[in-house]
């Protein structure tokens, strides 16, 4: 059984409530937090990509 990355599961679960938080800003209509949280989401992906690609 393979061992569970935890820094790569916490990172991957911060994208997602990145982009969980752009539908509740939405909701609320407010276009800053949208660009805010989408740009933050994008950030945090490619930070973990580059970690990964690093890493092999």
């Amino acid at each position: 059984m393979k061992t569970i990355n935890i820094p790569m599961l916490l990172l991957a679960a911060l994208v997602i409530s990145m982009f969980a938080l752009v539908g509740v800003a939405i909701a609320f209509r407010n276009i800053w937090l949208v660009l805010l949280f989408v740009i933050l989401g994008f950030a945090f992906m490619g930070y973990g990509l580059s970690m990964k690609r690093k890493r092999k």
